[in-house]
């Protein structure tokens, strides 16, 4: 797959301040909590061709945010994240297809030590210049993972039958990538 003609070649910085790393979980069964990380640093790799593109992201585990501190500082803690251990979480590509007008970003993702291939699914939402001159691109991309895969196990039985947070976690992506400079 060629890229567009009007698309530079070249590495590709992430603008964290006008990105979302998100993030969506079922809580009790019966409501969804939603939260983001804030802090992050990725690369996109362009060629010529898209199925050499590559993407390498570090996102900071103590930056998790859901809106609430006490849930947060839980989170961070060693029932989760534990971030004193382990501070980032990673993203490092494997290989990019075409999936219909979508593109598939397979790669292995890294969550509290442990690895897993996961493919996110990713959608080109255009480019465009900014006052400032800079090219700009966006993307937006989603993918679901089992939390237990990554040893994220802590829950607690809920009296009526289930558990307090969910296995599955959707991860959802808006990302605004910045040109390198010509």
């Amino acid at each position: 797959m060629t890229l567009p003609a009007n698309v530079v070649t070249g590495v590709w910085t992430l603008d964290n301040s006008h990105s979302e790393i998100g993030f969506t979980v079922r809580h009790a069964g019966i409501s969804k909590v939603r939260g983001q990380f804030t802090e992050a640093e990725a690369t996109l790799e362009l060629g010529s061709s898209l199925t050499d593109a590559k993407v390498t992201a570090t996102i900071q585990a103590a930056s998790f945010d859901s809106g609430d501190a006490n849930r947060d500082g839980h989170v961070k803690g060693e029932d989760f994240f534990d971030v004193e251990k382990f501070p980032e979480i990673t993203f490092v590509s494997r290989h990019v297809k075409a999936n219909g007008d979508s593109f598939d970003v397979v790669g292995d993702l890294t969550i509290k030590g442990v690895t897993k291939e996961v493919t996110i699914e990713t959608e080109f939402n255009g480019m465009a210049v900014d006052p400032f001159g800079n090219t700009r691109a966006g993307v937006s991309g989603e993918t679901t993972i089992s939390r237990k895969d990554f040893g994220l196990t802590w829950n607690a039985v809920l009296e009526a039958g289930g558990v307090l947070v969910s296995d599955k976690v959707v991860i959802n992506l808006e990302l605004a990538f910045i040109a390198p400079s010509a």
